[in-house]
């Protein structure tokens, strides 16, 4: 199945490869919100530690394989990190420091998860700085050595607002070390079909870079890649939130134990937020029509319905035909929408614009969304004004020069 980005021009795809990653981070920015709800705060932090544990091991070593960095050093690592929905550019904006192949260090200049954070309060911030990066930076290390340890010098909370860099860690990578240890829920999250699907590889006769085998890069230039590259990367970014929200559902349903309703409400909360900012953010980025024409487009290339290999969808100028496909057997995004649970494609179609409807019709797992114009503006959905709430959603990117990163 080809995908669905590959229409796109090689510029169109810079510019969505960096709003994608950011979309990813926000998956949390959505869904914790109704974690706590659940089941207090302290639950959603063990959620939030399990969900990126479990999955960031095994998109960190699609991407590696894919953009032809494997490795077990420093460089492999913050390569991994520069290409990961859990450090977005800029808006997580990793510095890094290179000493040798085992000895680096990075800081945050701007951390824009800790800005969404600090708002609501010390405890809150010493759970996601401590609580949740010890054992996720812990994961992350593990898809490139399990000797790695990633340890902070200094960390929030800030002694004030104007404190800099917000964070600074170590990371090195020694054979004395003892291994991380394995996470066993990455072995049901390994044994998705977004895990093992299969994406159409990068033609290395395109223009342009055609993977990440050179030089570590201060900032990666998305424009240099070429556009095969970057249709695989958009594709595999998009794999990235699959396997993070496969991970979510299994903490959440290990707390929901037999409450089946609960479990679906939450995650699919999280899916309505997720998907109405995504969609404003594609859709702006793209500079897209605000009408039924392009609220379609933003559907078709929404992280929901995307990599195409894995979602089955078939695009007309008219309507989105959704059929069942690896992303239903694996209960991810897709299994929580039908016409009876439509929510999720209000909140896209809505994003463009707020008179737009989304009028869905078929079965639980084979139907059709058309968009109509509409008279009255629909009020935002709440998830989306949850989601809202962090700093991720308005952000801009800024224009930055590419330069390798050499041995200190």
């Amino acid at each position: 199945m080809m995908s669905r980005y590959v229409a796109l021009s090689r510029e169109e795809l810079a510019t969505l490869v960096p709003e994608l990653l950011l979309i990813g981070q926000l998956i949390d920015r959505s869904g914790m919100a109704h974690c706590i709800s659940a089941w207090g705060r302290d639950e959603m932090l063990q959620i939030a530690i399990e969900e990126w544990a479990a999955s960031s091991p095994l998109y960190t070593r699609r991407m590696q394989k894919a953009l032809k960095y494997e490795g077990t050093d420093i460089f492999t690592l913050f390569k991994g990190l520069q290409l990961d929905i859990g450090a977005p550019p800029q808006f997580m904006d990793f510095r890094y420091t290179v000493h040798d192949r085992w000895h680096g260090e990075f800081h945050l200049d701007h951390c824009g998860a800790l800005l969404d954070v600090e708002p609501m309060g010390e405890d809150y911030v010493k759970g996601m700085c401590h609580d949740i990066e010890d054992p996720t930076f812990d994961a992350t290390a593990l898809a490139t050595n399990r000797k790695a340890q990633v340890r902070p010098v200094h960390r929030p909370p800030r002694a004030s607002s104007d404190q800099h860099p917000h964070c600074r860690w170590t990371v090195i990578i020694d054979e004395s070390y003892p291994e991380v240890p394995f996470i066993p829920a990455m072995d049901i999250v390994g044994a998705t079909h977004a895990h093992s699907i299969e994406l159409d590889p990068i033609d290395p006769n395109d223009e342009g870079m055609g993977d990440y085998s050179g030089d570590l890069l201060a900032d990666v230039d998305f424009g240099a890649f070429s556009h095969s590259a970057l249709v695989r990367i958009a594709d595999e970014v998009c794999i990235q939130m699959h396997l993070l929200v496969k991970s979510f559902t299994i903490a959440v349903e290990k707390r929901a134990k037999d409450d089946a309703a609960l479990a679906r409400s939450v995650r699919t909360k999280q899916l309505i937020g997720i998907a109405g900012v995504a969609a404003e953010r594609i859709h702006r980025a793209l500079g897209l029509s605000r009408d039924a024409k392009g609220a379609l487009r933003v559907l078709e290339l929404h992280p929901l319905l995307n990599p195409a290999a894995y979602v089955s969808a078939d695009v007309d100028p008219e309507f989105v035909h959704v059929r069942r496909s690896p992303a239903y057997e694996d209960g991810s995004w897709i299994s929580l929408v039908s016409p009876v649970a439509d929510l999720p494609l209000q909140a896209i179609v809505q994003a463009v614009d707020p008179h737009l409807r989304a009028e869905v019709s078929g079965t639980e797992s084979d139907w059709t969304v058309r968009v109509i114009e509409t008279d009255t503006p629909a009020k935002e959905l709440g998830e989306v004004a949850v989601t809202r709430f962090s700093g991720g959603a308005n952000w801009v990117f800024q224009e930055r020069k590419s330069l390798p990163l050499t041995v200190v």
